[in-house]
């Protein structure tokens, strides 16, 4: 991705997504922030979370994450929500994404700066995950997330799961109790992918994500998924994150999970992004090889089979100007 400046990307998850004066307060906290951009907000009723994607200078990115963090430690009461994701704490998970001329190690350690900060004067406990872990047993989502917020007074005082930053605040579940804990780390470019399959049933859902998902030996590497019902869409989903979309695209993740749902006699009636989606992505589902040189004016033409093939319209709206990442980008000269 070209840039004349760093570019740092950042798309904190909060678990709200049913409050609009709430979803309303942290992206007016986001917005004042200068020097870097809103690019995007997601909100989802039934799962009760609010994805965020804004981007620009580094600095500027983590004074807007934090300030975003501040407002949803204020306005998010973990004990009392409750929601159709996995969630640990009001601001769920944190990740800074290094888009352009920033390294993954700068990445890390922005992160670590953003968390002392918000464990110190936010008093939110702290867990880095990814590239930014300290322990190969806490690197990944599910692993930190295991028993969410409901388990997290006593993870957070069992060896091995004490908080990166915030430790102190293990034996204080007082203070913990409303907020909960913060995910944050360094990571690549992540494509969240939901496919909706013409059923109710979770349980089918569930089956095919089993079948799918890298961790319990299935299909597809590089990939996460869980099964749901999402009472958005009124529909049982296969809920996804491609964690290399090169290695495992939304195209790959369409035809498998179409031959899976066969089996069961159920087929997919449309997918969602939560968040953005590298162009790349639905330029293949159009028919783009990758081998031959794209000509501008095909652009367009591949964009739109591509939304068409993966239905990527028909759950719920999809404008590739907002949509596309490097689209929303382009928007403000990010790129």
């Amino acid at each position: 991705m070209q840039a004349n400046l760093p570019l740092l990307e950042c798309i904190p998850n909060f678990s709200e997504g049913q409050n609009e004066a709430v979803i309303n307060e942290i992206r007016e906290a986001v917005e004042s922030v200068k020097d870097q951009y809103l690019l995007h907000i997601d909100p989802s009723p039934a799962a009760n979370r609010t994805v965020f994607t804004f981007a620009g200078n580094p600095d500027n990115v983590i004074e807007a994450a934090f300030q975003a963090i501040k407002v949803a430690a204020e306005k998010i009461d973990m004990r009392f929500q409750h929601g159709t994701h996995p969630r640990l704490g009001s601001t769920d998970v944190c990740p800074l994404v290094p888009l352009a001329n920033i390294s993954m190690d700068e990445a890390v350690a922005y992160s670590k700066r953003l968390a002392e900060r918000v464990a110190n004067e936010l008093n939110i406990p702290v867990y880095l995950y990814e590239y930014s872990a300290t322990e190969p047993h806490r690197k990944t989502l599910p692993q930190i997330r295991k028993g969410q917020y409901e388990r997290l007074q006593e993870k957070i005082k069992t060896a091995g799961w004490k908080p990166d930053s915030g430790n102190e605040l293990s034996d204080n579940w007082e203070q913990v109790s409303r907020t909960g804990a913060t995910i944050i780390g360094a990571r690549n470019i992540l494509v969240a992918f939901n496919i909706s399959l013409n059923t109710r049933d979770e349980r089918i859902a569930k089956q095919i994500a089993q079948k799918m998902r890298s961790s319990s030996g299935g299909i597809l590497p590089e990939l996460r998924a869980i099964g749901w019902f999402m009472e958005d869409f009124d529909t049982a989903q296969v809920s996804m994150n491609l964690l290399d979309y090169r290695v495992t695209s939304p195209l790959k993740v369409w035809e498998v999970c179409k031959a899976l749902a066969a089996t069961l006699n159920v087929k997919p009636i449309g997918c969602e992004v939560v968040g953005l989606i590298p162009e790349s992505c639905v330029l293949e589902a159009g028919g783009w090889n990758f081998t031959d040189d794209l000509l501008e004016e095909n652009r367009k033409i591949l964009i739109n089979a591509g939304i068409k093939y993966l239905g990527l319209d028909l759950v719920k709206p999809f404008n590739p100007d907002e949509k596309i990442l490097e689209y929303a980008l382009k928007k403000f000269q990010l790129i």
